[in-house]
This record gives C-alpha cells, sequence and structure tokens, in this order.
C-alpha cells in the first residue's frame, strides 16, 4: 500500500474539515446525531473549527493513498506527560486497508517525541465496535461519563506509550 502520512499547515484547514464531515457521517447517522442535538460533533466539523485547534497547537496529520487523502488524525499535548489524540478519522472507502493503525501509530511517536508517557480518547460509549479496535492498540477504558450537552455516554480510553506490546496489538493488529 502506497501512503504517506504528513503533517498538516493552515492550508489544509478545509481539506481536514471535509475529510473529518465525511469519515464521521455514518457514525452520526448511526447514532441519530444531528446539529441540532450534538451541535459539536465530528460529522458537523467546520474549518473555522480546525483553524481553532491548530491556534490551540493540536497538530493535525493527514494519510494520503496514491495522492489522495484518506485519514486524519489531531493530536494534542493536554498537560505534561499526556497528549490526546483528536479526531481520526478515515473515508468509508478507505477504511479496513490499515490506515487508522498506521495514524494511531504515527500519533504515539509524536506524542513521545512530545514527552508523553500516554494518549487518551474519548469516544461514544455505546460505539462497542470502536472501543474494542482501540483496545487492539493497548488503549483501556479508564471512565464512562454522561455530559448534560450530549446526547450519549462517553467513554474515555488512554494508552501508555511505555507498556509492553503483546500480540495482536500495534500496526500489525488489523483494522
Amino acid at each position: 500500500m502506497n501512503y504517506k502520512i504528513r503533517k498538516c499547515t493552515p492550508d489544509d484547514c478545509r481539506l481536514l474539515s471535509d475529510l473529518i464531515r465525511r469519515s464521521f457521517r455514518d457514525v452520526a447517522e448511526r447514532f441519530g446525531l444531528t446539529e441540532e442535538n450534538c451541535p459539536r460533533h465530528a460529522s458537523n466539523c467546520t474549518e473555522e473549527w480546525i483553524v481553532e485547534d491548530m491556534g490551540r497547537d493540536i497538530g493535525y496529520f493527514i494519510l494520503e493513498c496514491e495522492g489522495r487523502p484518506a485519514g486524519c488524525a489531531g493530536l494534542e499535548t493536554a498537560e505534561a506527560g499526556v497528549c490526546h489524540l483528536e479526531r481520526l478519522a478515515v473515508i468509508p472507502g478507505s477504511r479496513r486497508r490499515g490506515f487508522g493503525g498506521a495514524l494511531i501509530e504515527h500519533a504515539f511517536s509524536e506524542a513521545k517525541r512530545l514527552g508523553a508517557r500516554s494518549v487518551g480518547i474519548g469516544v461514544i460509549a455505546d460505539h462497542l465496535e470502536l472501543k474494542r479496535w482501540y483496545v487492539k492498540y493497548g488503549f483501556v477504558e479508564t471512565e464512562n461519563r454522561k455530559f448534560a450537552h450530549l446526547p450519549f455516554r462517553v467513554s474515555f480510553m488512554a494508552c501508555d506509550l511505555h507498556r509492553d506490546m503483546h500480540p495482536g496489538e500495534g500496526i500489525n493488529g488489523g483494522d
């Protein structure tokens, strides 16, 4: 598979917001999320959101396959030693080709470079397949919480970057 992952620049904000919206559309449909009941869901992502994220030092990376964007992820340094994976997205036609795993591994490498000990993520608690997928990359659920402004519970997951890898984890874990 011929792909590359590159760091995004402000010139990529429109491309990123479109890629994220398209990638999260099926999740929004599955869980009944609309602009009215969940305006900040990634399926409603705008170019302005990405500009704001970059202004808060969230670094975005885009995965291109054969010159076309197939996925992206953001990485935020949340506090000393902790990064958050933001808006990991792979467009539907490019899924199940290892791109999500490649983006996670890239984020892990970048987080280590930044001195992080762990990477966290928040996902829809009832999205069991996605939670199982993250477990393959070493994430464990740390908290499950309901927020008044969201129509779903959030599962917070974290991965210790200094753990020993086990069979089935990492880039060859499959997705």
